[in-house]
């Protein structure tokens, strides 16, 4: 957070003029003002959650708190500039970390009904294989993207090879992912928790040079999302439930997710400052036009 708003002080120094100083220091007070009247907005939950619809259960594990649905919504859309309709379960962070910092990292838990996941496939995977398959469709999927307003992404590698507990019906790995022309890459570290009729999801959003706080933090949250009686993969019935399309290697390849969206709720954390500063840079800079129109200066 400090660097942001030392950026954003910088930036507001350099448009004001030598004796507009004032200004400057005004617009970076107003910025840290409006980032913890953000911050305060949020009530955070601690402790065990009932997922929506009685999916599961989220105990949240010390040193860290819980956003409910209606407030992460808010998050991804309004601060974060995703589209609406990612059906969150709430987002889960370090209890230290603000919602708005530049730095660590947040996992959006989601629900994917997909069906019963068979993962009679899990010990026959060959992920350099599938790695070289997403890349090529993700360089095949940019069109639509940037059709729809969306930068193109490029599939950097593994930030962490796949790796599935057939025991736990876990299954986690990580992505490096490029978005356009960002010098900062991001990490995408998934983990799906197998059930009965569909997917645990969490995600962990982040850049890349935070992935060993998610590495180090990653066995504290990994058994904290569970399903609930009736829903779990023992629970499965072959004479009345439904068997998914896709196995481990689909869930890997990020297919199921793609009817969402999937790409556009890997969320960059840079957003938000254009979101939350440009107010503030435009009423400067119609404060040093108005006071260069008073003193007789020139006018565009």
């Amino acid at each position: 957070m400090k660097k942001l708003l030392f950026a954003f002080f910088a930036t507001a120094c350099l448009l004001a003029h030598a004796q507009e100083k004032d200004s400057a220091t005004m617009i970076a007070e107003q910025i840290t003002l409006q980032f913890d009247s953000i911050e305060k907005s949020f009530k955070y939950e601690h402790g065990k959650i009932t997922l929506k619809d009685g999916i599961g259960t989220l105990d949240v594990p010390a040193g860290f708190k819980y956003l409910e649905p209606v407030q992460a919504e808010r998050v991804l859309t309004e601060l974060w500039g995703n589209p609406k309709g990612s059906s969150t379960l709430g987002l889960l962070l370090p209890e230290n970390q603000l919602i708005l910092s530049d730095s660590g990292y947040v996992f959006n838990l989601q629900y994917d009904p997909i069906g019963y996941v068979k993962d009679d496939d899990a010990d026959d995977i060959k992920y350099d294989e599938l790695l070289e398959e997403m890349k090529k469709e993700t360089v095949e999927g940019n069109a639509e993207r940037q059709k729809l307003g969306y930068e193109p992404i490029q599939m950097v590698g593994w930030a962490s090879d796949p790796f599935y507990d057939k025991e736990r019906k876990i299954l986690h790995w990580a992505k490096e992912i490029k978005f356009g022309d960002a010098e900062v890459n991001t990490l995408n570290y998934n983990v799906r928790v197998l059930g009965r009729k569909g997917v645990l999801i969490m995600n962990a959003i982040a850049t890349m040079p935070n992935i060993s706080l998610v590495k180090a933090d990653l066995p504290k949250v990994m058994n904290i999302v569970k399903f609930s009686d009736g829903n779990q993969y023992k629970d499965f019935d072959s004479n009345v439930d439904e068997v998914a399309a896709w196995t481990i290697g689909g869930l890997v390849a990020g297919k199921v997710l793609a009817k969402v969206g999937f790409f556009a709720v890997i969320l960059k954390f840079w957003k938000v400052i254009a979101l939350a500063v440009a107010g503030f840079f435009g009423v400067l800079w119609k404060k040093l036009r108005g006071r260069s129109a008073d003193s007789g200066g020139m006018n565009s």
